[in-house]
């Protein structure tokens, strides 16, 4: 019997189409250890590792640029429509690479989020490609306009290749897809005792008073901190290494933890709209107090979605920059629908793959 091979390939964008991968890859892991696992990203080595307990192959390729960023909000749109055009002009060699890889290292499946040239690399390979996302690249891209509309075609043409989607919660309708299957919330889970946290970096604040900051991997340019200090009996945690040094703000240093790590501690999330913040609080049913994010697609479907599952204040305009950070002490709005998501998107995803190397006698 030979060992399953899963090739696993993520976005060049931020870090949370990376940690939500991760933490599927890793229940993959817990369910299946015999399968081999190839990481074909340029999210860093570290970031995979703080997800993936068990062994893996890293593969640095970047097959997309998602959005040229400054940092999580500001984005630049001429600089992101130079990169997709080199993508798109060395497509051929970048699929002939990939192909002859694939090939050598006998990969059996394929499993993406959610570059859209891998859709096209697999086909060519002649190995299944599965993807996972709540959006797809053409929807950004569509939604721009302009210059940007062939390039969101040849996307969603690249989408079309993809033998099977597992749809995320916070969707769009990724219509492009030929298979689309719903699943329910994927993302990491605490790893380390909240008492253990608590006396490590000194937390004695209690949940009420005790705040997450989490702004994504790149963070914001300008984050008033100075607002904090109106709140001196509360405490807030931010993994944000620029951050300035404050008496109730604390800074979790190095890449051993993680934001969904210190969550249990918190009774508020603050965030800029992203799919692995939002899933992983409302995994943990942790109110989120969201920034609004204009000219990204992706962002209003986020916005809605914690409108519907979770206890949520949005802030609008300028509100997270002003001094007085009045919105700590407002109650979050209560959840407008009256279910729940499901949480078990990571197993789903895991039970599918197992399946599979099993219907074809790699397991």
């Amino acid at each position: 019997m030979r060992q399953p091979i899963l090739y696993v390939a993520i976005t060049n964008h931020g870090f949370g189409h990376a940690t939500r991968t991760a933490a599927v890859v890793a229940a993959i892991q817990e369910l299946c250890p015999e399968i081999i696992v190839i990481m074909v990203t340029t999210a860093p080595r570290w970031l995979l590792e703080a997800y993936l307990p068990d062994q893996f192959i890293y593969r640095p390729r970047a097959f997309d640029i998602g959005v040229v960023q400054s940092d999580s909000i500001t984005m630049n749109r001429a600089a992101t429509l130079e990169k997709l055009r080199d993508i798109k002009a060395r497509q051929a060699a970048t699929i002939a690479s990939e192909v002859s890889f694939i090939k050598q290292n006998r990969v059996e499946l394929i499993f993406a989020d959610i570059p859209p040239l891998v859709g096209a690399i697999a086909k060519a390979a002649g190995v299944p490609c599965w993807m996972a996302s709540n959006f797809g690249w053409d929807l950004i891209y569509r939604d721009w306009g302009g210059e940007f509309e062939p390039i969101a075609d040849w996307i969603s043409d690249c989408f079309s290749k993809c033998d099977r989607l597992f749809r995320l919660p916070f969707h769009e309708p990724m219509s492009a897809f030929p298979v689309i299957e719903d699943i329910g919330l994927t993302g990491g889970n605490p790893r380390y005792p909240s008492a253990d946290l608590r006396r490590d970096f000194n937390i004695t604040s209690p949940p009420e008073k005790t705040v997450l900051l989490t702004f994504g991997g790149l963070g914001l340019a300008q984050i008033p901190y100075e607002g904090l200090k109106r709140f001196s009996d509360w405490q807030f945690v931010t993994f944000d290494k620029a951050a300035p040094e404050l008496p109730n703000l604390v800074k979790i240093p190095g890449h051993q933890y993680r934001p969904i790590d210190v969550m249990p501690l918190c009774s508020r999330v603050v965030s800029k709209p992203g799919y692995s913040t939002f899933a992983e609080a409302c995994r943990l049913d942790i109110p989120i107090i969201s920034i609004e994010r204009e000219g990204f697609a992706e962002a209003p479907l986020l916005i809605d979605g914690i409108r519907d599952y979770a206890h949520h204040i949005i802030l609008e305009g300028s509100e997270l920059n002003e001094d007085s950070w009045a919105f700590l002490e407002q109650d979050p709005n209560p959840p407008r629908s009256g279910t729940s998501l499901p949480t078990d998107g990571n197993e789903a995803i895991a039970q599918a793959v197992v399946d599979y190397f099993q219907s074809i006698g790699a397991l």
